[in-house]
C-alpha cells in the first residue's frame, strides 16, 4: 500500500514538474507571438488575444467539455492523472505569466519583458526581433514538459480526446487522427489571426514539440536491437559471446521463398558494439541478412533501465 502511495505521489510530482516546463514554453515564448503547435492551448490563444481571457482559463474552458464528452462517449478512458495534468498545465500557464509573476512579487520590474508591436504592448521573454528563437525555444520547452508528463503516465487531455473519438467512430489511426485535429487547430489560428506565417510556424513547432516529447518520454535510442538471418547463426553466436560478451536469443523462423526452417538470432547491444558485430557477421557469413533497429530502453541483465526518478534515493 505504501509503495503504491509513494509511486502515485512521485507520478503526480513528476506531472507538476512537466507542467512547469510546459507553462514556461507557452507563457514566456509562444503565447506572446500567437505561435502554437496545435493543441487546446492553440485554441486558448484565440480567447486570450481577442477577449483577454487568461490562457490557462481558456484551456480549462475547452478541456472540461472535452472531458465530459469523453466520459459520455468513450467511457472512463482518461483517468485521474489526465485530469490532474490538464488542471496543472492550465494553472501554471497562468501562474507563470509575466503579469501574474509581477503581481505576486516573483519579478519586481516588468520593463525588461515589455515590448511593443503593431501599436500594442505585450510581455515576452525575448523581443520581437528574436521571434524565431522564441518559437524554437518555446516548442522545445513545451515538448520537454509534455515528455515528462507522459513519462510519469500523465496526460493533458486536450486533443487526445477528439483523436480517441475519431478512432472509435471512424477507425482512423491514432497518427492520422492527431494530424487531422492539429491541422484543424493550426489552420484556425492562421485564419483567425490572418497570418500565413502562423500556419507555417505551427507545423514547424508541432514537429519540434513532437520530437522533443518523444526524446524526453522515451529517451534517445542508446541501444541497438540486431536481427541476423543466416544458416551460420551458431558460429555467429559463439563469436558474439567471445568478442562482444552479449547474450543472444534464437527465434524460430522460416524462409518465405524456400520454406526452409532456420534460427534467427536476436541480440541487444550498445551502439559502439555494432561495428564489431558487422565484422563478425561479414567474416562468418557475408551473405547473411542483418537488420538493426533502435531500442529506447532495456530492462534485464547487462543493461540499466533509464527511468526518470525524482525520489530521494539519488
Amino acid at each position: 500500500m505504501n509503495a503504491k502511495l509513494n509511486r502515485n505521489i512521485i507520478q503526480h510530482l513528476g506531472i507538476i514538474v512537466g507542467s512547469v516546463f510546459f507553462a514556461m514554453g507557452y507563457s514566456w515564448f509562444l503565447v506572446p507571438y500567437k505561435i502554437a503547435p496545435g493543441g487546446v492551448g492553440g485554441l486558448g490563444q484565440i480567447f486570450y488575444h481577442f477577449f483577454n481571457i487568461p490562457i490557462g482559463v481558456s484551456m480549462i474552458m475547452f478541456n472540461v467539455p472535452l472531458f465530459i464528452l469523453s466520459f459520455i462517449f468513450l467511457g472512463k478512458r482518461f483517468g485521474v492523472r489526465s485530469l490532474f495534468g490538464m488542471f496543472s498545465t492550465s494553472i501554471f500557464s497562468d501562474l507563470l505569466s509575466f503579469e501574474t509573476m509581477y503581481k505576486i512579487g516573483i519579478i519586481k520590474d516588468l520593463t525588461p519583458f515589455t515590448f511593443v508591436a503593431d501599436g500594442k504592448s505585450f510581455y515576452a521573454m525575448l523581443n520581437p526581433s528574436d521571434v524565431y528563437l522564441s518559437a524554437i525555444a518555446g516548442s522545445a520547452l513545451l515538448g520537454f514538459g509534455l515528455g515528462i508528463i507522459f513519462r510519469f503516465k500523465g496526460s493533458t487531455g486536450g486533443t487526445d480526446i477528439p483523436v480517441a473519438f475519431l478512432k472509435q467512430r471512424t477507425g482512423l489511426s491514432i497518427n492520422l487522427g492527431y494530424w487531422i485535429v492539429e491541422t484543424f487547430i493550426i489552420l484556425t489560428i492562421g485564419i483567425v489571426f490572418k497570418d500565413l506565417k502562423l500556419i507555417i510556424w505551427g507545423y514547424v513547432n508541432l514537429f519540434i514539440t513532437a520530437k522533443i516529447t518523444d526524446i524526453t518520454s522515451e529517451g534517445l535510442p542508446y541501444v541497438k536491437g540486431v536481427y541476423v538471418i543466416s544458416e551460420k547463426t551458431p558460429a555467429i553466436k559463439e563469436k558474439i559471446y567471445d568478442k562482444i560478451n552479449r547474450g543472444v536469443t534464437f527465434i524460430k523462423a522460416e524462409g518465405g521463398y524456400t520454406g526452409k526452417p532456420m534460427n534467427m538470432l536476436f541480440c541487444a547491444m550498445n551502439r559502439r558494439q555494432v561495428a564489431m558485430l558487422r565484422d563478425i557477421v561479414r567474416d562468418i557469413d557475408p551473405g547473411a541478412f542483418v537488420l538493426l533497429t533502435d531500442v529506447y530502453d532495456v530492462m534485464g541483465y547487462g543493461f540499466r533501465s533509464r527511468n526518470l526518478d525524482l525520489s530521494d534515493k539519488n
